[in-house]
C-alpha cells in the first residue's frame, strides 16, 4: 500500500454568509474531537481503519483575514491539493464555502457531477442582497457551470423561486418526500459530495441552525453513502452549529459521516 496521504481534511471555519444565525465557524474543531473521542474508534464499517491507514491526513485549518478574501483563500487551499494528484474533504463551516471549492474542483475535473444532501435546495438568486448567502452556492455553481449534473436529496423546503431556479440549471431534485434509504444513484465520471448537515432529521442532528422536520435518518444517508457506484474525488460537510447541539450528538454524527465518506473516497 502507497502510504503517500492522498485525501487531506481540511478545516474551513468560515459563516460570515450565513442568513439566521451564526456558529458553523465553530464546526471544525468539534468535529474533529469527535472524531477522536475515546468513546468511539476511527473504524468505517467498511472495516476500513483509519487509525492505521496513512492515506489520509489533517491539514488543519484555515486561518481567515478579510472576509471579501476568503472564497479566493479557500479556492487556492483546495486547488493546491489537486494541482498534487490529491483530493480533499472539508470541514464547515456554513454552505457557502461550497462555491469556491466546486471551482478549484470543476478546474481539476472536466465532467464534475455534484451529489447534494441537504434540506434545502441552496438556488436563491440572492438572499438578503448576497449572492454569495449560504442559500445560494447552488446557483452560483450553475451559473457557472462548474457542474455537469447536480443531484439533490433530501429537499424538503423548495419555494417557487428555487423551483424555477432548479428547472433554469437541470437540477435533479429528490425531494424528501420520495427518498429512503433504497434510493441509488448512478454516475458516469467522478462525483463530489456536499453534505449539509440539516439534510438529517433534527431527531438525528439537532445540532443545526434551521432544522426542518421530516428528514433523512443516520442510516438512511450512510447506506445511500456506502451504495454510491461512482469515483468519490472530494466531500464537504457544512452546517453544522455547535451552538445548537445537545450532547455533541451532531459533533458525533458528523464524524461518523468524514469516517463512512472518506472510506469510500480510499476504494
Amino acid at each position: 500500500m502507497n502510504d503517500k496521504p492522498k485525501i487531506h481534511m481540511l478545516g474551513v471555519p468560515f459563516d460570515d454568509y450565513s442568513s439566521f444565525m451564526k456558529g458553523t465557524a465553530e464546526a471544525p474543531p468539534k468535529i474533529r474531537e469527535a472524531l477522536h473521542s475515546y468513546s468511539t474508534n476511527l473504524c468505517a464499517e467498511d472495516g476500513t481503519d483509519l487509525s492505521t491507514d496513512h492515506r489520509w491526513e489533517d491539514a488543519g485549518d484555515l486561518t481567515f483575514g478579510e472576509t471579501g478574501k476568503a472564497f479566493a483563500l479557500i479556492k487556492k487551499s483546495v486547488g493546491d491539493f489537486l494541482d498534487r494528484g490529491e483530493k480533499t474533504i472539508v470541514f464547515g463551516g456554513d454552505h457557502s464555502i461550497t462555491y469556491p471549492i466546486v471551482k478549484a474542483y470543476s478546474k481539476k475535473y472536466d465532467r464534475l457531477n455534484i451529489l447534494h444532501f441537504d434540506a434545502h435546495p441552496d438556488l436563491y438568486d440572492e438572499l438578503d442582497g448576497n449572492k454569495f448567502s449560504h442559500a445560494c452556492p447552488i446557483a452560483r455553481i450553475m451559473e457557472g457551470k462548474h457542474a455537469s449534473r447536480l443531484v439533490q436529496v433530501g429537499i424538503r423546503t423548495m419555494n417557487p423561486h428555487q423551483q424555477e431556479q432548479a428547472e433554469r440549471f437541470g437540477v435533479e431534485v429528490n425531494h424528501m418526500k420520495n427518498c429512503n434509504a433504497d434510493t441509488k444513484f448512478e454516475f458516469v465520471g467522478p462525483v463530489y459530495i456536499t453534505f449539509d448537515m440539516d439534510v438529517l432529521d433534527p431527531a438525528f442532528a439537532p445540532g443545526v441552525s434551521h432544522h426542518e422536520p421530516g428528514g433523512m435518518s443516520t442510516r438512511d444517508v450512510i447506506t445511500i453513502i456506502q451504495n454510491l457506484d461512482a469515483e468519490i474525488v472530494g466531500a464537504d460537510i457544512v452546517e453544522y452549529n455547535p451552538k445548537c447541539d445537545l450532547n455533541g450528538v451532531t459533533a458525533m454524527t458528523a464524524a461518523k459521516m468524514v469516517k463512512e465518506i472518506i472510506a469510500k473516497m480510499l476504494l
